[in-house]
Parts: C-alpha cells; sequence; structure tokens
C-alpha cells in the first residue's frame, strides 16, 4: 500500500523518501531558510522531502531546556513554510487534544518513540485521517510494534509509517539492530530510519542528550542499503547554536551529498528487492 503526504508518495514499493529539518521551531526565518535549502535538494536528487520541526519539545532533559514556541505559534510559522516552499510538513505531539488542531495545518502526524504505546494519543490521531508517522520506543524490540499498527488500524487509518531510531543498550547509549527494518515491514508499513536521534546518547550530558553526528551518515547509509524505505534526519545550519539536539543534527550543507549516495544505495537495493 501507497500513500501520500502532500505530494510525497511513501509506501514499501516507493521511491526513497526523506524527513527533514530542525529539532525544534527556533523561528520562522530559520525554518524557512532550512526549508529553502531543502526544496533546492529535492529538486536536484528528485528524493521527495516532507518538512519536520517539533512546535514543543515536552520531552526535554532539563525543566531549563528551549521547548519551542508552543501551538498556535509553531502552527503559523509551519504553515508559511508550507505555502511559501510547497514542502509538505509534519510535526509531533504529545497529548491526544492537540492532533485535531495540529492536523489542520501539517500533512503528517508524528508520534515520539516515548509516547509510542499510548493508546489515546494513537487513536487521536488515527482519527484525524493524517498519515501518522510513529517512532519505535527505545524500549521496545521491532516485532512489538504490531501493537501499535493494530492499535491505529482498529481507528480505521492505514496510512502509518514505522520509524527505527535505536534501542537502549545499557545507560545513555543507543544501538541499531537492521534487521528490525524488515521485521516493521512486514506489518505492511513503510519503514524510516532516523539516522541523526539514532546517534544519540540520552541523557549523556547529564541535563541534555549527548551525540555523535559523524556517525549519521554511516547509519543512513546502512539503514537503506538493509531495505528501509525513507530516511528522517535533523539538521541545521549552525548545529553548535541550535536550541536542542547540539549533538547529533547534522550541518545542513552535508545533507546534498548524503541524499545522493543514498539515493544510489536505494535504486540498488531497491531493484534487487523487486527482481
Amino acid at each position: 500500500m501507497s500513500f501520500k503526504i502532500g505530494n510525497v508518495v511513501v509506501g514499501l514499493d516507493a521511491s526513497l523518501f526523506l524527513m527533514a529539518g530542525p529539532c525544534v521551531i527556533e523561528s520562522e526565518d530559520l525554518c524557512l531558510q532550512i526549508a529553502e535549502r531543502l526544496v533546492e535538494i529535492s529538486q536536484s536528487t528528485r528524493v521527495g522531502i516532507i518538512f519536520k520541526a517539533s512546535f514543543d519539545k515536552a520531552n526535554r532533559s532539563s525543566i531549563s531546556s528551549f521547548r519551542g514556541p508552543g501551538l498556535a505559534q509553531g502552527m503559523k510559522i509551519l504553515a508559511k513554510v508550507r505555502t511559501r516552499t510547497g514542502l509538505p510538513v509534519m510535526t509531533d505531539i504529545h497529548e491526544p487534544a492537540q492532533a485535531v488542531e495540529a492536523a489542520q495545518t501539517v500533512d503528517c502526524l508524528q508520534v515520539p518513540a516515548f509516547l509510542c504505546r499510548q493508546t489515546d494519543l494513537l487513536c487521536a490521531c488515527a482519527q484525524t485521517g493524517r498519515p501518522i508517522s510513529v517512532k519505535k520506543g527505545q524500549f521496545l524490540s521491532p516485532a512489538e510494534m504490531g501493537n501499535v499498527v493494530d492499535k491505529i488500524r482498529a481507528c480505521r487509518n492505514d496510512k502509518v509509517i514505522l520509524t527505527e531510531r535505536g534501542t537502549f543498550f545499557g545507560y545513555n547509549r543507543l544501538v541499531n539492530d537492521m534487521t528490525g527494518i524488515a521485521v516493521m515491514q512486514q506489518f505492511g508499513c513503510p519503514v524510516v530510519f532516523d539516522a541523526t536521534h539514532s546517534t544519540q546518547q540520552p541523557g549523556g550530558l547529564g541535563a541534555a542528550s549527548g551525540g555523535r553526528r559523524e556517525m549519521a551518515p554511516l547509519l543512513a547509509r546502512a539503514a537503506v542499503a538493509a531495505g528501509a524505505n525513507g530516511l528522517f534526519l535533523e539538521v541545521h545550519p549552525e548545529p553548535e547554536k541550535a536550541l536542542s539536539d547540539v549533538a547529533s543534527m547534522l550541518p545542513l550543507d552535508w545533507l546534498g551529498d548524503l541524499v545522493r549516495v543514498c539515493s544510489a544505495i536505494f535504486e540498488i537495493t531497491h531493484g534487487q528487492r523487486k527482481s
């Protein structure tokens, strides 16, 4: 089954696609700057891109961490990105009550990994009719995501994407099991690989998460070779000055070359799967 997020077709047999943007909405100008560059990359690589940014990061490590502009202002900024650039937009929500309002603006709703088992949240997203991207909890096996898919489908929504973002391996460490991509695809859902969050070291800096952004391109290439249908990459023009995920976001300048390489790998692996 394939479906559209805006003008981007996603599915088990569709072309490679990308979800990309800053971790959190820092400002309208920054979002537009990043989105305009994403349009250029999409046009040059012929890879469909969905712009992602969070209006609220409700799961930050510290009470003093920047969370974002909030729902109302965040939706205004995402609407402007969508209108100005033509890119589809997506954001994550944390509470069932946010689903309807966010769905009036965005093309896709995302459920954060820590909340992937929250039935009321999943059903609220499903009932909007929007496509839903659910991040696999760092505490779940790939097979357990079948229960997540069942909950959404029970609410009469079959437009589900599952996103792999690493599994806890002791304190402050994530690892990736690439066989999990194929396991989750067996539920009939396209699987996205989150290469940037997979490099996180949760809580590794005490009041913030650490990370190894230099490993994200390696993981992205490996995931596409393993059959991932899409990639999730958080990007920023100056990651060291970002207000969230400083250690794991990719420099925006890295993205074009990485997408081109991953697109070439995808063409090889996708052809093998069809043959």
